[in-house]
């Protein structure tokens, strides 16, 4: 019961300092996404594509040093929050390597997935990994935030990524 007061308590947190965050923003800032540019599907390239219809993408969510958390997609090389790209008709798995850790991806009024239950929000945790299919093609920019429980200074972290789904052809 203590645990699931502490994660309630951390996810709670995470959502004040996500809409906090997010209110303070410099607005030149958005000048800095891909999802900005002209044609953000030209960034869209084997090395920066994860899954395919046949094998799931797999994004790895982390708290990060300080107040920040990190979306990694299973691509060689691959940075957190580093923009990337699926395909329609790919499931992309959000799970969380760290133990203890709670996410939530927030992708606001319009989601790429089939989210039956809660639009645009993904929330899950090192211990229960949620698999959704990437169904609308778009740029997406959406928050990242991830939560440790059991810690009592600094347990969230958020920020800010971007996701390109693109056509199957």
């Amino acid at each position: 019961m203590k645990l699931q007061r502490r994660v309630a308590t951390g996810f709670v947190s995470l959502f004040f300092f996500v809409a906090v965050t997010a209110s303070t923003e410099p607005a030149d800032k958005s000048n800095k996404y891909i999802c900005s540019e002209a044609n953000p599907g030209s960034m869209c390239t084997a090395a920066t594509t994860c899954g395919s219809a046949s094998s799931p993408c797999v994004v790895d969510i982390k708290r990060r040093g300080g107040t920040s958390a990190s979306a990694t997609p299973d691509i060689p090389n691959a940075k957190g929050n580093a923009p990337f790209c699926v395909k329609t008709g790919t499931t992309v798995t959000f799970q969380s390597s760290s133990k203890n850790t709670g996410f939530v991806l927030d992708f606001g009024p319009s989601s790429p997935f089939e989210t039956p239950n809660t639009p645009g929000t993904i929330i899950g945790g090192s211990d229960r990994p949620i698999s959704v299919v990437a169904s609308k093609p778009g740029c997406y920019k959406y928050s990242v935030g991830a939560c440790i429980s059991g810690t009592v200074y600094g347990m969230c972290g958020s920020s800010e990524a971007e996701l390109v789904v693109i056509p199957a052809n």
